[in-house]
């Protein structure tokens, strides 16, 4: 149903069935108009207490400075290589800001995603959805991200693209088999078609602070991490294939990041979004911002939450599975980090993907997949 216009645009459900991971389950449901996941993040930290001390308010994670792009050698040369380095990463910026621009307004006007068993229909954005979610261990991301030098998001991003080619290549199996009424005398090992464009719209987090602070730090004026709405978005091009190295899909992840990284792609977006917004209003905005987001497939975000157990109430809480609806994808992918684990959550129009649970379990198998074979070189 949805919100109540004349009430302020949030509301809290509690759900008393006891579920597989909690004794109930509470739905906290608000309007994106009024913050983004970082700022509800912070509110839900100031209205809960550790589970180890009752008495204790829990406390925000750590401050998180963004990477340096200097290499530490290049830092400790003389003047001549780093003015040498920054000319030609300065170079490189303007190139990648300007590509990435040229293809957003590429993706606004024509530029669509290759239609695949993912890509939702006319009416996804209406129809009923459905939300699906699993844990796995933090841990085991830490792992790999240490062993290939890379950051949790380039994980994450690669274990997405191998559980994504998975998932695809069975559901292309399933369609070769009903064209041909009946089960496949010889099964291909490979069922996905070539040159597939598949992309996600990646939030990004503009605050210069980007690990969130108190409640009251962030509405305080000039605030690095300031309450509201802060983010904005870049389009990934997602790497759907069969690899037959586990790795490779870590290693074009953090290639793809650390180009996404070089360039002024999400604070012109919301520049632009701004200036939009001011000009022509929020109609106008909305349009814009939808018009690009339609003809891509997926929306992927990571969202850094509580290291240690927090309650509400004295309740414990098992597990923060955080997620959106309304957008024009059949398909979002959310993870979210609390306790010693990441939770991995996904909305789904079953209409399209009736069975979310099967692509957790390839995330799961991927990232067995992937530590088994950092194992395998000795590289863990």
């Amino acid at each position: 149903m949805p919100l109540d216009r004349s009430r302020p645009l949030w509301d809290i459900h509690i759900l008393n069935v006891k579920t597989t991971d909690a004794e109930a389950v509470g739905v906290l449901r608000f309007n994106h108009a009024l913050a983004d996941g970082m700022s509800f993040f912070s509110l839900v930290l100031a209205c809960t207490h550790k589970t180890s001390n009752p008495d204790v308010l829990s406390t925000s994670n750590p401050s998180v400075k963004r990477r340096t792009t200097m290499p530490h050698n290049v830092e400790k040369t003389g003047w001549f290589p780093r003015t040498m380095f920054t000319i030609g990463s300065t170079m490189r910026l303007i190139w990648n800001t300007f590509v990435d621009l040229l293809l957003l307004s590429a993706t606004m006007l024509f530029l669509k995603d290759t239609k695949t068993p993912l890509t939702g229909g006319v009416d996804v954005r209406t129809n009923p959805k459905r939300f699906y979610h699993r844990n796995i261990s933090l841990d085991d991301v830490k792992l790999i991200k240490n062993a290939m030098n890379m950051t949790i998001n380039d994980v994450l991003l690669g274990i997405t693209q191998a559980a994504l080619s998975s998932y695809m290549n069975r559901r292309y199996e399933q369609d070769k088999k009903n064209e041909k009424d009946g089960a496949l005398l010889t099964p291909f090992p490979n069922n996905l078609p070539d040159g597939i464009r598949f992309r996600a719209g990646c939030t990004v987090n503009l605050r210069s602070d980007i690990g969130f602070k108190p409640l009251a730090e962030m509405m305080a004026k000039d605030s690095k991490c300031k309450w509201g709405n802060y983010f904005s978005f870049i389009i990934l091009p997602l790497s759907i294939g069969l690899e037959t190295d586990p790795l490779v899909y870590l290693k074009k992840a953090k290639a793809m990041m650390a180009r996404k990284k070089h360039s002024y792609h999400a604070p012109l977006v919301y520049f632009f979004i701004k200036i939009i917004l001011k000009v022509f209003g929020a109609k106008a905005a909305a349009s814009v911002f939808n018009q690009y987001v339609m003809n891509i497939t997926t929306c992927v975000s990571n969202v850094m939450g509580p290291m240690e157990e927090v309650s509400f109430h004295g309740h414990p809480i098992a597990y923060i599975s955080p997620s959106s609806y309304g957008h024009s994808q059949a398909l979002l992918v959310h993870y979210t980090s609390y306790a010693g684990e990441m939770t991995i959550t996904m909305m789904v129009d079953p209409t399209v993907i009736p069975d979310p649970h099967k692509i957790c379990d390839d995330m799961e198998e991927s990232l067995k997949t992937i530590k088994a074979a950092l194992w395998e070189r000795g590289l863990l």
